[in-house]
This record gives C-alpha cells, sequence and structure tokens, in this order.
C-alpha cells in the first residue's frame, strides 16, 4: 500500500508500505510519524533537503529519499530570463520569506544577486512578511521605473496581492513554479511536476521489488519547462520578444 498524501487519521488506520509527500511539509510530518517506513518525497527544494530532510544526498541513512524540484543555482536563470524577456529592466526585486523554513533561501538569493551583478542589473532584497509590508515595498520599489521582480521560494507571499501590485507599477515577475503563470502571473522557469511523481513511482516500484532507502539517492532535476502568459504581459504593456516566446514550452494566451 502507499500512502500518497498526510493525513493523520488514515496513518493510525493503515500500515504502509510507502509513503509519497509533495513539500517539506508533509515530508517532515510523515517523518515524524514514522522512521521506518520508506518515504519518497517531490518537490522539496534543494535548499531543504541538505538541511535536515537527509543526511547524505547520495546514500540517504533515513527513510526518506526522493526527487526535489529546484536546486540554488536555478535563481541566477530567473535573473537571466526576466532580463531577456524586459530588457529594458535595470533592477530586480528578489522576493523572499525571511522567516521560511528551514531557513531563509540565502542560496537563492546569492546566485541571483551573481547573475545580475554579471549582466549590470541592480539587485535589491525584498524581504516579505506579510501583506502591509508587501504592498509597502512593492509601492515603493516600484516608484522608480525600468525594475523587475524575482519572486523566490518557498512560496509565503500573496500571489494574487504581488500580481495585481505587478499590473499596477507594471513590474515584470518570475516564478519558480508554472501553477503561478497559470494563475495569472507573468512568467515561470522550474521543474516539471509530472517528472517528479513519475521518479517518485519507479523508486516506489524499487522499493516493492527490494531495494532499500539508502541505495535510492536523492535525484535533482534535469527537465525544466519556461511557460508565459501572454494576457500578463499585455497588463504590464510589455512586449516580450520573440526569441524568448519562440524559446518557451509553452505560452498561455
Amino acid at each position: 500500500m502507499i500512502l500518497t498524501e498526510f493525513v493523520p487519521s488514515q496513518f493510525e488506520l493503515v500500515a504502509p508500505d510507502a509513503i509519497v509527500t509533495s513539500n517539506l511539509l508533509s515530508t517532515r510530518a510523515m517523518q515524524q510519524q514514522t522512521q521506518s517506513i520508506p518515504i519518497i518525497f517531490t518537490g522539496v527544494g534543494g535548499e531543504s533537503v541538505r538541511v535536515g530532510v537527509v543526511g547524505s544526498i547520495a546514500r540517504p541513512d533515513g527513510n526518506a529519499t526522493g526527487f526535489t524540484n529546484l536546486f540554488n543555482s536555478i535563481s541566477g536563470k530567473w535573473v537571466e530570463l526576466l532580463k531577456r524577456a524586459a530588457p529594458h529592466v535595470t533592477r530586480i526585486a528578489l522576493v523572499f520569506n525571511p522567516a521560511a523554513t528551514p531557513r531563509p533561501p540565502m542560496g537563492y538569493i546569492a546566485a541571483a544577486e551573481a547573475a545580475a551583478t554579471a549582466l549590470e542589473v541592480r539587485s535589491v532584497r525584498i524581504p516579505i512578511g506579510n501583506d502591509l509590508e508587501l504592498v509597502r515595498a512593492i509601492d515603493a520599489f516600484g516608484s522608480e521605473e525600468n525594475g523587475g521582480l524575482v519572486v523566490l521560494p518557498p512560496g509565503a507571499v500573496n500571489f494574487n496581492l504581488l500580481t495585481s501590485l505587478a499590473a499596477e507599477h507594471q513590474l515584470p515577475a518570475i516564478f519558480y513554479d508554472r501553477r503561478f503563470v497559470a494563475g495569472g502571473g507573468l512568467m515561470s522557469y522550474g521543474s516539471i511536476t509530472a517528472d517528479l511523481f513519475r521518479g517518485a513511482a519507479s523508486y516506489v516500484d524499487r522499493i516493492f521489488r527490494g531495494a532499500k532507502v539508502s541505495e535510492l539517492p536523492v535525484q535533482y532535476p534535469t527537465k525544466f519547462e519556461l511557460v508565459i502568459n501572454l494576457k500578463a504581459a499585455k497588463a504590464i504593456r510589455l512586449t516580450i520578444p520573440q526569441s524568448v516566446l519562440a524559446s518557451a514550452d509553452e505560452v498561455i494566451e
């Protein structure tokens, strides 16, 4: 039996042979419930993996392993893509949650700042703890021209409010998951969720065939998708270069 969602009452009634989780919260919740049943995670960022979900990437020494959805250096790609999509951008705001668990996304921030420097784009950190801070920060940042937003994981920012503020100030923004673009955001670049779950299914199959968790290394994504929302681009009066549109895996119209 496979348990695919954390529901305490279910866990008490059944004894699954394996557990598949979809984020850091559910993974840690399951680790608190069992130290013996194999846990295969998806959607847990590489930063989170290194700070407590597993003790070793190559040979997990507990009962959890799986597939991460991100890694620190990808934030440099977000900066690059934002600049390509909106060449006028000379300032970027790195929007993040300073209270993120297990710790603030400093690895993403460092890689994004390095990319901004290489592209001669000025970067500023914008820590957001609540909606009021978000409004004040974006209003202040948007008061100057040629700005853009890079929204860093984990997603603890009010997305609807952020997209509304971005449209108001005509700020192009890039996200780390396509669901934000499907919901009205401008663009995203990230791993393919279906691939993560296909990988998890392969690990469950290997466990059912007798493999141990320690024999299944944590894997990082190798395929990514660029998604662009033309309606969102129109809302901020942005014409995305054809070369960028041609490289997109999906264009939402």
